[in-house]
């Protein structure tokens, strides 16, 4: 008989994620989101606490938890703050598991060890004005010049972007798209103001301009020309990340909206004894059921490097459209005090509206499911 369960480690890590997230993250999670920012202080001690790089194995500096692990640790801390994990997310999963997946082994051993530690912060640059959903069609350019590359472009929309310490970037070579490690810390490099944005507001969003910023020959990671397979393995990865804090947010709020329900009396009753509350909660747990099934199930597949392309996509549209329909029966349960910045409840609402459009939006996660399902005559 099969039965899926979690090590003791593996459980051990949920609770202290758990604790500092209480402890740590949940007593300031409006003030991030008021001040739009999440204070250095915080991220220290989640990098001392090997969060930064807990996905990553032991020899390069990582905690060796692998995706479950990482699933995990997303699930609890969004719990907290979704601009938190989001920070995290790009961060971690597609910044530096971008160079992660595409690096040789002198690569991994020279790059991963400061980012998987927290010491160096990395963000993911593939988007630009014409290069959204279409990232194939981006026009950022890189060009050998002797014993250096020499980088033009843009890039829009990039968590992380103004704080980053080095840039998991995406550039048009000869040979095609091809990634780079690109230090932040070198003239010609800029970052724009932060984006003021609906919701994740603490995690910051910038635009990004490379003119004539030179970086040595070695900062080409992997194979010239394989770029766009190495960002596709990456958002394979982000994607799965991404359900699993849309998981954590939604049991939140189911406990959140059960015992509110069970306090808030009208008509004499506490109104969790109304149908119409009792069938709002249910809809919320068969979803979240369901999140949580598909997340782990696919994260275990991740770790036995098996392609999950059709399964992420998948969690990233069930996961992500589940969240709203989540958050939105958890203001109704709450009536006018889940309108009100008071409770958390606003602010997961707002929060959660992006996570139906980055990583790739619900229409493209639609479309390459669709066309698996084509291609393998049905079977999903």
């Amino acid at each position: 008989m099969f039965e899926f369960g979690f090590t003791e480690e593996q459980n051990m890590l949920r609770e202290m994620v758990r604790d500092f997230t209480n402890n740590e993250i949940k007593p300031i999670a409006a003030k991030i989101d008021e001040e739009a920012k999440i204070p250095k202080e915080l991220i220290t001690k989640m990098a001392e606490l090997g969060f930064l790089g807990i996905s990553f194995p032991e020899e390069y500096g990582g905690g060796g938890f692998g995706e479950v692990g990482y699933c995990l640790m997303q699930e609890e801390i969004s719990r907290g703050c979704m601009s938190t994990a989001t920070f995290i997310g790009a961060h971690q999963s597609i910044g530096t598991n971008a160079i992660f997946n595409g690096a040789s082994e002198e690569q991994k051993k020279k790059f991963i060890p400061p980012l998987a530690s927290g010491e160096k912060i990395a963000a993911f640059g593939l988007t630009e004005a014409q290069a959204g959903s279409d990232s194939f069609h981006l026009k950022t350019k890189a060009d050998i010049v002797g014993d250096e590359w020499i980088i033009n472009g843009e890039k829009l929309w990039i968590t992380n972007g103004g704080i980053a310490d080095f840039i998991a970037l995406f550039a048009r070579t000869e040979k095609g798209i091809s990634l780079f490690a690109v230090d932040t810390n070198v003239p010609g490099f800029k970052a724009g103001q932060p984006e003021k944005k609906m919701g994740i507001k603490g995690s910051v969003t910038n635009a990004l301009s490379f003119e004539n910023v030179h970086i040595p020959k070695d900062h080409l990671i992997g194979t010239d020309g394989r770029g766009f397979i190495y960002a596709m393995k990456t958002l394979d990865a982000g994607r799965l990340g991404l359900g699993a804090a849309c998981l954590g947010v939604s049991k939140e709020l189911l406990e959140l909206s059960t015992k509110y329900a069970k306090e808030r009396v009208q008509f004499d009753h506490p109104i969790s004894h109304f149908q119409a509350i009792q069938f709002m909660l249910a809809e919320m747990a068969v979803m979240i059921y369901n999140m949580e099934s598909i997340v782990y199930r696919t994260a275990v597949d991740y770790d036995l490097k098996k392609d999950i392309s059709r399964q992420s996509a998948i969690v990233k549209y069930y996961c992500s459209e589940s969240l709203d329909k989540v958050v939105d029966f958890a203001v109704q349960i709450h009536g006018g005090m889940g309108y009100s910045q008071e409770l958390p409840i606003e602010r997961i609402y707002r929060d959660s509206r992006i996570n139906r459009i980055f990583e790739g939006t619900n229409e493209i996660q639609k479309g390459i499911i669709a066309r698996e399902i084509i291609k393998k005559n049905g079977k999903v």
